[in-house]
């Protein structure tokens, strides 16, 4: 008897050893293994590095590249992902449908995935099925690209066709060191808002990354019988430590790490909710970010490790990146640069100001010395190539994408800040608007910018004032034309004026109505005053004398290559052509109100002349009663 129970237990204890040694790969027993992203995200083509208003370096492919190779040295294991916005953003963005100069970079650089954000759609279908065929038939290493609720629609065949030729997935799955990475792309509601030409159909967030994770989580399980690490490579962003994110975070079950694009947001710390660990480590390869998980046995995570390491002018530039850039340099102004005259690193002026950051544009409403520049170019520009009086030039707080630096001013530094547009960059577009339709986009200016940032409005040819205690869309309580000779008009409502805008800002034109809840409405008028639909704006692109489209980054060189050795003393300090003031004074709150305040004026006697009759009402009830008794 007792040597059968003996036999029984050796039988036992052999069948446990062999289940050891043949059991199902899981976090509990594999804590030799290193679990550890890097991440970027809104890298926007900043393949140099970038000088910040105060003159300091900072970012550049070549130098990340270095840091990256330290993290992976130190984590043989790690992955490498990009949560999107890999372009637009330098004058390397030219060669994006032609080059693919960004993904093939990206590849070279290590890159395991990367996602789409709403700038790669820019370049219009054209642009972005070209890049991803000039990708592919470059015979690079690339980075898988994954999108789980973006897709071609149906009758897109050609932009379906260069997804599959390139192998975009909704996820992937990496295996590295015995641990399994299932990853998958999400694109946010913002960002379809931010990319109307982009042709696709927008899939439900929520839905799609929770059907997503399921099949991914079954597909590692089915196949190699392991539960994986789940990153979702997000293009929605958090504001405020909530946001896109935040709630797809809270709503979706099973995703461990959020890299978290589009809004350029900087995450010191995660932000942890239902198990997810949210990250972002800031624009322009600013940062490396680094996160480590530690496995628990109910195929949880612990938080081991995170950090943002900084990419400046410390770390050594790496050989073959930096090589591979400077190819990519020459290639840019062979192609693109020669028929403007210009060189990449070719110095147009000197600035002597300290301008403030493009963080600081955004944080209040102000009159801004850096934008005023840019909408005095436009204007100047414009009225140079077509001999033709401009009334007023605009651009907005949501397409100026970096400062010019103090000290010397080049090229590429102006093409950086000003980098935005439909196709490969801006174009300057010239419409009408009414007078009223012109105070309109004042008050978007004054009412809007509160709840978005991005609309904030730098103006030329006009000076105006707004008070910000004052009635929603009716803020604005002065507004005139300001002439190039310094003498002021009065803007006559019913009268047509010509503005000039850059295409992208003047794409957002039309959605003012649909943005203000049919409060506002700016319509884009021909000369006849005929309305312009959006997608038709490129029938209204300015052309000099030569028939060449006018772009936005080239009319802010040839303004500051016109200054001379310096830039003009003007742009020292504001010249209050936007005033910004905050009063409760009666005056004040009803100097030129127009008919929101009247209404609400008209709602608030209604409401105060019900309050008193019901009042009296109750007195003379009150009254009857005691009199009765």
């Amino acid at each position: 008897m007792k040597t059968k129970l003996t036999q029984l237990l050796s039988l036992l204890l052999a069948l446990l050893v062999f289940c050891s040694i043949f059991a199902l790969p899981s976090f509990a027993d594999t804590e030799k293994n290193d679990i550890t992203v890097l991440f970027t995200h809104d890298l926007h083509s900043h393949f140099l590095p970038g000088t910040d208003e105060n003159g300091k370096q900072y970012g550049g492919y070549a130098r990340l590249a270095t840091a990256i190779n330290e993290q992976k040295q130190k984590h043989p294991n790690a992955i490498l992902v990009d949560g999107g916005d890999f372009s637009m953003g330098s004058l390397f963005q030219t060669a994006f449908a032609t080059s693919a100069t960004e993904l093939r970079l990206m590849g070279a650089m290590g890159y395991d995935v990367t996602t789409f954000g709403n700038h790669e759609f820019d370049y219009l279908p054209k642009g972005l099925l070209d890049m991803l065929s000039a990708a592919k038939n470059s015979s690079d290493v690339l980075p898988q690209i994954v999108i789980a609720n973006y897709k071609p629609k149906a009758d897109d065949t050609a932009m379906q066709n260069a997804f599959d030729d390139f192998g975009v997935k909704d996820y992937t799955v990496i295996e590295r060191g015995g641990v399994y990475f299932a990853i998958f792309g999400m694109f946010g509601l913002d960002s379809d808002d931010c990319a109307p030409n982009s042709n696709m159909e927008f899939l439900d967030p929520v839905t799609t990354a929770q059907k997503t994770v399921d099949e991914a989580i079954k597909f590692c399980k089915d196949t190699y019988s392991a539960e994986p690490v789940v990153v979702c490579l997000s293009h929605s962003g958090t504001s405020g430590g909530e946001g896109e994110d935040y709630e797809l975070a809270k709503a979706v079950n099973g995703i461990d790490i959020i890299v978290s694009g589009h809004t350029h947001t900087t995450l010191t710390e995660p932000i942890k909710v239902n198990n997810t660990f949210i990250v972002s480590a800031g624009e322009y390869a600013t940062n490396l970010g680094v996160i480590s998980l530690a496995p628990n046995a109910d195929s949880s995570f612990d938080l081991k490790d995170y950090k943002l390491i900084p990419i400046n002018d410390t770390i050594t530039p790496d050989e073959k990146i930096a090589k591979l850039i400077e190819d990519y340099k020459k290639n840019v102004e062979q192609d693109y640069l020669a028929q403007y005259s210009l060189s990449f690193d070719e110095i147009l002026t000197t600035n002597p100001y300290e301008f403030e950051s493009v963080d600081d544009v955004y944080a209040t409403q102000h009159e801004s010395t850096l934008c005023n520049i840019f909408s005095d170019a436009y204007k100047w520009s414009v009225e140079k190539a077509t001999g033709e009086s401009v009334d007023m030039a605009l651009t907005a707080a949501g397409v100026i994408r970096d400062s010019l630096p103090k000290g010397a001013v080049s090229v590429s530094d102006v093409f950086s800040a000003a980098s935005l547009g439909v196709g490969t960059e801006g174009e300057l577009v010239a419409v009408y608007l009414t007078g009223r339709d012109l105070k309109n986009a004042l008050e978007v200016d004054a009412s809007v910018q509160p709840i978005m940032k991005a609309a904030q409005l730098f103006c030329s040819g006009v000076e105006y004032s707004f008070n910000t205690s004052r009635m929603i869309f009716n803020k604005v309580d002065y507004a005139r034309l300001r002439r190039n000779d310094g003498t002021l008009e009065e803007i006559d409502d019913e009268k047509l004026y010509k503005i000039v805008t850059g295409m992208y800002c003047g794409q957002m034109l039309g959605s003012v109505k649909e943005k203000s809840f049919g409060l506002l409405e700016i319509v884009p008028r021909d000369k006849n005053g005929n309305p312009i639909e959006s997608e038709d704006l490129v029938n209204y692109v300015v052309r000099d004398k030569n028939g060449t489209p006018l772009k936005e980054w080239y009319a802010i060189s040839d303004y500051l290559k016109n200054m001379g050795d310096s830039i003009d003393s003007k742009y020292a300090a504001p010249d209050n052509r936007k005033v910004v003031y905050s009063s409760l004074s009666p005056a004040d709150l009803v100097r030129n109100a127009n008919k929101f305040t009247f209404i609400v004026m008209a709602l608030i006697v209604i409401i105060i002349a019900v309050i008193v009759v019901i009042t009296l009402a109750v007195v003379r009830k009150i009254k009857k009663k005691k009199a009765a008794k």
